[in-house]
């Protein structure tokens, strides 16, 4: 603890971004370069060395926060890398994705606010890779198992650079043109620039860990068959089964899934196309969904020029301060807050019509009107009380030619027939099943991340990649040292 006093003396400053008016119009990232290093030292004196450090158990990974705040405040980088690296394979990805739910949790949070845990381990992260901290770390020697993962999400990926140090034989199945799953195609470049992405995959190249793209397993290779090549498999093909908006008019033209929408984007970014198929350019977009994924099309709809775009959620708008009743702390709670996207759809006046920024709050769809073609023109809806029950008097009619749905996801995809050919149990909300060990009920496969969890947080599955290794590695050779932050039944910390 550098600075005894650093919490009462120093204020709470976060990483600035960039200005609205300049950052919408390309698709960098939002944070003005080079402006957190030198407010991160201070930020980092904070921190309070609690005796219980609750952001511990608010972070699934269990990283080690005060150590690598008191490590940044002295400047000695190298051990605060050393730190981080050693619960988190990825904090770049969770330093600029993750909701921080450790900062919730964080002791100065009861009554000022918390420290910016989240600015901290992005600037660890940047640094380890500036100063060549994050050198790839292949196996003395290797086991000669082999174990082949199928997802290359963030749950995938800290599974198979796990599995791989640990000197098994990894390959990696994508059934996208390139590795990275809903960071590479699912999160605009604006939250996450995908060389960071790059510059992780190549150390987990130079670690020896294999990957393949364009292979769909159960459609493009049978299911059953790659399982008998390999000693193990690790399921890991997230959620990726949208929910639907059973309403009418949902079949007519322009109303889409986001999931549908953010990948074309993603790849004209990355040079695939020279135009999105679906852009929202000088159309009037409405988001059906209040949370990350519509925020994400919101950003996405603001730099493509729509003409105006709203965001509907069905939750009434929440306060700016924590329920102390119903959401105590160190629990995470609902509160009101401003993502990038929001603050530019506020400041650019995207939604006139909206209660604040581009959203509308305690809002249900409840149909779609198209014209003579098919086209969807228009969408009918009303305000709802907490039970979500319709307000009597309030229905009102939004003019539109375009709808995102971003209802979230349900489970994984069975599309491709991988779970119907390996005959995976599932659970009655459509997840994979498993035991206390990871396992399904299929010999030598196992499944983590929000394909077995369902819809979570980038923290989470990077933790249950984490977990699902040391299971793997378990099976294999009878034990394991390999670290497992969670068990499969763990849930966030919950009133």
């Amino acid at each position: 603890m550098a600075d005894p006093k650093g919490f009462m003396t120093t204020p709470r400053q976060e990483w600035p971004r960039r200005p609205v008016e300049e950052r919408a119009r390309d698709w960098d990232e939002v944070y003005v370069p080079g402006a957190l290093l030198p407010i991160i030292n201070q930020q980092a004196d904070r921190c309070m060395d609690c005796g219980i450090p609750f952001c511990h158990d608010a972070c699934p990974l269990g990283n080690l926060i005060p150590e690598w705040n008191d490590l940044v405040s002295r400047d000695d980088w190298r051990a605060a890398s050393d730190r981080l690296h050693a619960t988190n394979n990825f904090p770049e990805f969770t330093g600029r994705l993750c909701p921080a739910p450790c900062e919730a949790g964080c002791v100065l949070a009861i009554n000022q606010p918390a420290v910016t845990i989240k600015n901290v381990e992005c600037a660890i992260a940047d640094m380890a890779w500036e100063e060549g901290f994050a050198r790839p770390s292949p196996p003395d020697r290797l086991s000669g198992r082999t174990v082949a993962v199928i997802g290359s999400g963030p749950t995938g990926l800290a599974a198979a650079q796990q599995l791989t140090r640990a000197g098994h034989t990894v390959a990696v199945y994508e059934r996208d043109d390139r590795i990275g799953g809903l960071m590479r195609y699912g999160i605009p470049a604006f939250k996450m620039e995908k060389h960071h992405l790059e510059r992780r995959l190549e150390q987990m190249r130079a670690e020896g860990t294999r990957f393949r793209t364009s292979t769909a397993v159960g459609r493009d290779i049978g299911a059953v068959e790659l399982r008998s090549r390999y000693d193990a498999m690790v399921i890991a093909t997230g959620a990726t089964a949208w929910r639907e908006l059973a309403v009418p008019g949902r079949e007519l033209a322009g109303v889409h899934q986001a999931m549908e929408y953010l990948p074309l984007a993603n790849r004209v970014c990355e040079g695939d196309l020279e135009t999105s198929p679906l852009s929202a350019a000088g159309k009037q977009v409405v988001i059906v969904g209040g949370g990350d994924t519509g925020a994400d099309c919101l950003g996405t709809a603001v730099r493509q020029g729509a003409a105006s775009v709203t965001q509907l959620d069905i939750y009434a708008q929440p306060g700016a301060d924590r329920d102390d009743d119903a959401e105590p702390w160190p629990t995470y709670p609902k509160i009101y807050r401003l993502s990038a996207a929001h603050e530019e759809a506020r400041d650019l006046r995207t939604a006139p019509a909206a209660d604040a920024d581009a959203r509308l709050f305690a809002a249900s769809t409840l149909r779609f009107f198209g014209d003579a073609r098919g086209h969807v023109r228009s969408l009918h809806l009303v305000e709802v009380d907490a039970q979500r029950q319709p307000v009597s008097g309030t229905e009102r009619v939004l003019p539109v030619d375009m709808v995102l749905l971003a209802l979230g996801f349900s489970g994984p995809g069975r599309e491709d027939g991988l779970i119907d050919q390996l005959g995976l149990q599932l659970q009655p909300r459509g997840t994979i099943a498993r035991d206390a060990g990871f396992a399904t009920n299929v010999p030598g496969v196992f499944a983590a991340g929000d394909a077995a969890r369902g819809q979570s947080l980038i923290v989470w599955a990077i933790a249950e990649g984490r977990a699902v290794a040391a299971a793997v590695d378990r099976h294999l050779t009878g034990s394991s040292e390999l670290p497992a932050p969670i068990g499969p039944y763990d849930r966030p910390m919950a009133v």
